[in-house]
Order: structure tokens, then C-alpha cells, then sequence
């Protein structure tokens, strides 16, 4: 399961704290998967990627409450914690880079603070989007507003790169993933 992380709304569509959001929509559209079932408080959608059954998640409660719907999922479904990839948008790496972690602290990102609270552990595999430093705006303003003109192409081509990440996580695990996008 590919869960994406982001705010449900019109007005959050196009900023740069729905990365995830992006992320999974592109890979709905790649592997022709509808992500439309309305589920545990998620859009969702199954679908079948190098013969393994796929499930790609958008929780739709707020960035912070996530966890719930990602956990209930996780339960429903009896998966495995190395059968989930949560996908983030991170302040810490610069616009364009992306990471992969098989575990770790939510590094300040409330959304995944929620996940890891909700789930009882770190050892959560990740995929975060970098979106850069807000300066001295405010990270809630900055997170919420969308990608410069500068920033834009940047963040397309790191979700271009995310998606191949995931594929590369479906096909061959989360060693080749890092190995081969870090």
C-alpha cells in the first residue's frame, strides 16, 4: 500500500504540502488505477503493479489526523509494515530531492508524526518530497502556498522521480529503492 499524504479541499490542491496527494495521482494515472473508493476516511484505489497487488491511499482527513485512516487500513488490509510506503512532503531537503527510509522520527512533519503514533512504531518506510526552507515565513504559510515558478519545475520533476522510486519499491523493495534514488 502507497499511502500519499496531503489536505482534502480545492484550496490545497496545488501547494506544496500535497506532495503526496500529487505523487499518487500520478501513479493512478501511470498505472491506470482510479483512485475513487471512499474507505476508512480515504480515496482509494487497488490495482495490480509487476504481479503484486497494489493499494494507493489518499486520507481524506487533514495532514494531521492522518494516522487513523492509515492505521485502519493497514489493519483491514493485514499488511505487513514493509508492505507500506507513506509519501510526504519534507522541509528539510531542498525542492527537487527526494529520500527513502525504511524508519525514523516524523522529523518534525505532523502528518507523519500522526502515522507513527497511530501505527506504535518508527519503523515506518517513507518517501519525502523536498519542498525547501520557508525563510522567515511562517512553515504552516509556507507549506499551504504553492511552488514558486522557480520551485515548480523542481518539485514536477521530483514527483516524477518519486513515482519511479515507488515502482522501483513495488518491483524490487525498499533496498533498491534507496539504493537506486538516494
Amino acid at each position: 500500500m502507497v499511502v500519499g499524504l496531503g489536505n482534502p479541499g480545492r484550496e490545497y490542491v496545488d501547494t506544496r504540502h500535497n506532495a503526496g496527494f500529487r505523487l499518487i495521482d500520478l501513479l493512478a494515472e501511470t498505472l491506470g488505477i482510479e483512485v475513487k473508493k471512499r474507505k476508512f476516511g480515504a480515496s482509494l484505489g487497488q490495482g495490480e503493479f509487476a504481479g503484486k497487488k497494489l493499494i494507493l491511499l489518499k486520507p481524506m482527513r487533514y495532514m494531521n489526523c492522518s494516522g487513523q485512516v492509515v492505521a485502519t487500513a493497514v489493519g483491514f488490509y493485514r499488511l505487513a509494515l514493509g508492505d507500506l510506503l507513506v509519501i510526504s512532503d519534507d522541509l528539510a531537503l531542498e525542492p527537487g530531492r527526494i529520500k527513502i527510509r525504511t524508519r525514523g522520527s516524523a522529523g518534525g512533519h505532523n502528518g507523519l508524526a500522526d502515522v507513527i503514533e497511530k501505527l506504535g512504531t518508527e519503523d515506518v518506510s517513507r518517501l519525502r518530497i523536498g519542498i525547501g526552507q520557508c525563510g522567515s515565513e511562517a512553515a504552516e504559510d509556507y507549506v499551504l502556498d504553492g511552488p514558486s515558478e522557480a520551485e515548480r519545475p523542481l518539485l514536477d520533476e521530483a514527483i516524477s522521480r518519486a513515482r519511479e522510486a515507488v515502482l522501483c519499491w513495488v518491483q524490487q523493495g525498499i533496498e533498491a529503492a534507496m539504493n537506486n534514488f538516494n
